[in-house]
């Protein structure tokens, strides 16, 4: 099975990776515009439509006054198609720090119903990881963040500037920011609870399993 791949109503540059035949295209309301602009065609179209102005022909529409967002219901229709990898563009670099931060509780959201999701931004990539390690490799650059994501969380770190062995992290002391690659293999390993990474774009993909 593919990706899904969703366009939320953001700012928005590039694709990271190329779209695949077998990847399933979200456009979620405002979305639709950085769809045109790429040339995609959505497989599916869907929101409250009030960032787009305009409802599009054939789209599934919902009430502004609901629960989820528009991303967080494009991400339940494609866990519900049976996808577990996601690539969200449009949903980190907007004028809405609100949505941001939705989206990175979306992100955790994804890891409890075992699917993943990357947060496309136009300088970061965004993730979340629990009970695994995520690997960058020796040539990565840059910084690379770690926040703890709801109760408590365990993360060991090594091959950065700042490595740590089991260490306690909570929500409300931001003990991660601002690690820095060195020129060696960087992992970083959530044992328990869910951690945010948040790494400069230019590294692409980390290796998680």
């Amino acid at each position: 099975m593919g990706r899904c791949v969703i366009f939320g109503a953001a700012e928005f540059d590039s694709l990271l990776v190329s779209v695949e035949k077998e990847d399933y295209l979200i456009a979620a309301d405002g979305g639709v515009r950085h769809m045109e602009k790429t040339g995609l065609l959505p497989d599916c179209i869907l929101g409250d439509f009030d960032s787009l102005g305009y409802v599009p022909e054939g789209a599934q529409v919902f009430p502004a006054e609901k629960d989820d967002t528009d991303i967080l219901l494009a991400l339940r229709h494609g866990l519900s198609l049976g996808y577990r990898d996601f690539f969200i563009y449009g949903g980190l670099d907007g004028k809405r720090l609100d949505h941001t931060l939705a989206n990175f509780q979306a992100l955790a959201f994804l890891r409890s119903h075992s699917a993943r999701g990357y947060l496309v931004g136009r300088d970061y990539l965004v993730t979340a990881i629990s009970g695994e390690t995520a690997v960058f490799p020796a040539d990565a650059d840059g910084i690379l963040s770690v926040f703890c994501m709801g109760a408590d969380a365990t993360v060991t770190i090594s091959g950065m500037k700042y490595n740590a062995g089991q260490q306690k992290i909570c929500a409300d002391f931001p003990l991660g920011v601002s690690n820095h690659f060195i020129g060696t293999e960087g992992k970083i390993t959530a044992s328990a609870g869910t951690l945010l990474l948040l790494w400069d774009r230019k590294n692409g993909l980390p290796r998680i399993g």
